[in-house]
């Protein structure tokens, strides 16, 4: 058994540290207030990410460090910098890997299936800083100086998704109660999503096999389904009534983001709803044996904890 230290207790962090502990490692989650899972097994610290003397402290004799932090969606540009900064100087100071929680931004609008050789050419800011965050701890990673590994997810789904999830509860809760769910473009076009505790135990599969370093891997994720069949299987599964939507316009969309900055910056990944967003996950499949969570058995959990509440 090892020392982990995970640095977020959000709606992965908190996964990945309960799923740690309950294998019977070391885990110390570190979050700005201190907070996380409250159980045997793990510590919880108060800490800034970007103080790198500070996570040097709490990481000395870990085995892997987690980036699962989540910056407000708005302020990417300013806070991902330093964070990403601090975390990868405390890895190479710790020896601990660093393992990274990513997204599929930094690919910028595709012709065809994202794999992990797909060129990271985002025009956008937020797909961007992604890019320049896994092209700097590569950088180091090849020069020697730290371990490190990066997973990549499409948009999540699953018991504990945020309400900024797009199946999160604005669109399971309306569903199961058999009112309209929002929709951002033509339900049908085929989207990948990626089920949350998939993404926590892949995260636990590269900190600790020396295959997934210094390389990035896609999340294991069920084949694509637009938002209209991902919603008539949930409403079928749950015995609710058919599925209707409304559609958000894009001129709404523009209207509304001046006064909410979230859904401002929404604006800048809506190419990912108005064309097929497809992520193709084989190479972690191939190396580590790892599948999907079967997309009935993910739906079926989702609408338990969506009832549990």
């Amino acid at each position: 058994m090892g020392k982990h230290v995970v640095v977020g207790a959000g709606q992965v962090g908190g996964r990945v540290a309960e799923a740690l502990a309950e294998a019977g490692h070391e885990v110390v989650v570190v979050t700005r207030s201190g907070s996380g899972p409250d159980r045997a097994g793990i510590t919880r610290v108060a800490a800034r990410a970007q103080d790198t003397a500070r996570m040097c402290r709490v990481a000395e004799g870990a085995d892997a460090l987690y980036n699962c932090a989540n910056p407000k969606y708005h302020q990417w540009a300013r806070d991902w910098p330093p964070i990403a900064d601090s975390l990868l100087r405390t890895a190479e100071a710790t020896g601990a890997v660093l393992v990274t929680l990513s997204n599929l931004y930094g690919y910028g609008p595709v012709d065809g299936p994202m794999t992990e050789d797909t060129p990271l050419a985002a025009t956008g800011t937020k797909g961007r800083v992604r890019a320049e965050m896994w092209k700097q701890a590569l950088a180091a990673h090849r020069a020697g100086r730290v371990r490190i590994t990066e997973v990549r997810g499409s948009d999540y789904f699953g018991p504990g998704a945020s309400d900024q999830s797009f199946l999160g509860g604005r669109f399971v809760g309306p569903l199961l109660a058999g009112r309209r769910a929002m929709v951002l473009s033509d339900p049908d076009i085929p989207h990948s999503w990626t089920y949350l505790p998939d993404v926590a135990a892949a995260l636990v599969t590269v900190a600790t096999d020396e295959r997934a370093w210094g390389r990035a891997w896609h999340i294991p994720t069920s084949p694509a389904r637009g938002m209209r069949a991902m919603a008539e299987r949930l409403c079928d599964l749950a015995g609710a009534p058919a599925p209707r939507f409304s559609r958000l316009p894009g001129w709404a969309l523009t209207a509304a983001g001046v006064v909410s900055p979230l859904l401002n910056e929404m604006r800048e990944t809506r190419y990912q709803f108005d064309r097929p967003f497809v992520v193709d996950s084989s190479a972690f499949t191939a190396t580590f044996g790892v599948t999907a969570t079967p997309m009935d058995e993910a739906l079926e959990e989702t609408i338990a904890s969506w009832r549990a509440r």
